[in-house]
């Protein structure tokens, strides 16, 4: 679909006389609906999958489970379970300093671009940071990555080795200067399908048996997530990656770039073959797993729902996830267990009409086979809003 489809006729000026086309919340939703690989399913191996969206969120270890089995056909949980197994994909901190799971190679490049943000979060957003006064950093970085090297360790097993060298300090602090500044990786059984366990740490390094590599530039990650998320403004990279700095870098692209505005004038950046179907193109439901990239990983969030339907699912209890209709959160799922069998509960944040209803169905029927194959009874429940 050529990108002109995709763009209203209105335009935009910017600074400089540049005129940009202005693409409005469909439009912006299918081209993130379409990278992100929800717009329909699509045949690739998860490796690549996570690749190709920079990785997937991974707080909640099954969590990557349900994101690959809403974008790829013929999902097999037990291939990602491989790779995690296989050293072939690890869980780590990097953007936002928050648990994704990454492939190898991503592992080793993506960290040493991110580790600004960790730094910053162990100093600025956390309790621990403080509470490292007097003590020489580089030496505690040495003697917590040999003890993690010797011998894997949960967090409270690293904190108190680490406190027994410094008897003055608190020992999860110690443990947490570490982990924000060392390429830790969580290793299996973590994360694996239904099985999982403690978070048992190691170095990146030690693990995949590979140094991190030396390039820190954000440059490259700029251009992975304009071709995963955008268009997207510099804001929007921002609130992604947590790095900060990021217009120097835009600037210094541009000339690579296409930009375009939203409808609120806000310049946006993209890649120059990043496609954007048509604003009409229809858009199946899909279920994600909570804190799932594709409604994380902008500052505006205007492009995956509305404020009436973000206000009301934000009085939703904790453990309801997003569902997507006609490519916007519009409600939330939850599965729970009876005696007689499993239930998704499905809770719109409006009326759905008989055509959604049954698309809603037949995707949870999807969800259902992945959580709950082998079920005596399952079930389904939609409770239709006031």
């Amino acid at each position: 679909m050529p990108a002109a489809a995709a763009s209203s006729v209105a335009t935009v000026g910017h600074p400089g006389g540049v005129v940009a086309k202005v693409l409005g919340q469909r439009a912006l939703n299918r081209a993130l609906l379409h990278r992100q690989l929800l717009l329909c399913r699509v045949q690739m191996a998860p490796a690549k999958a996570i690749e190709h969206v920079v990785g997937l969120q991974a707080q909640l270890p099954q969590a990557p489970y349900v994101a690959l089995c809403s974008r790829l056909d013929g999902f097999d949980p037990d291939e990602l379970s491989t790779l995690i197994s296989d050293r072939e994909a690890v869980r780590i901190a990097v953007m936002r300093a928050t648990v994704h799971l990454l492939t190898a190679r991503d592992c080793l490049a993506l960290r040493p671009v991110v580790q600004p943000v960790l730094t910053r979060t162990l100093y600025s957003s956390s309790p621990y940071g403080r509470k490292l006064e007097g003590v020489d950093v580089d030496e505690l970085l040495a003697g917590g990555r040999a003890l993690l090297v010797a011998q894997p360790r949960t967090n409270s097993e690293l904190a108190a080795a680490l406190h027994e060298r410094w008897p003055d300090h608190d020992a999860q602090s110690l443990a947490y200067g570490v982990h924000y500044l060392s390429p830790l990786v969580q290793i299996p059984p973590r994360g694996l399908w239904r099985r999982s366990g403690r978070a048992v740490l190691t170095t990146a390094p030690a693990w995949l048996g590979r140094e991190l590599d030396a390039d820190t530039s954000a440059d490259s990650l700029v251009l992975r997530y304009l071709a995963a998320f955008g268009p997207a403004s510099v804001a929007d990279i921002r609130n992604w990656s947590g790095l900060t700095g990021l217009r120097e870098v835009v600037e210094r692209l541009r000339p690579e770039l296409r930009t375009f505005a939203d409808e609120r004038g806000r310049e946006l950046f993209d890649v120059p073959d990043g496609p954007l179907p048509d604003p009409d193109t229809p858009a199946e439901p899909r279920f994600l797993p909570e804190y799932d990239n594709f409604f994380l990983g902008h500052d505006d969030r205007s492009r995956v729902g509305d404020d009436q339907d973000r206000v009301r699912l934000s009085r939703s209890t904790i453990g309801w996830q997003p569902v997507l209709i006609d490519g916007f959160i519009r409600g939330a799922w939850k599965i729970t267990t009876q005696r007689w069998g499993t239930v998704l509960r499905i809770e719109p944040t409006r009326a759905l009409s008989t055509y959604d209803t049954a698309a809603v169905e037949a995707e949870g029927a999807t969800l259902l086979d992945l959580i709950a194959p082998t079920a005596e009874r399952r079930d389904i429940q939609i409770t239709v809003p006031d």
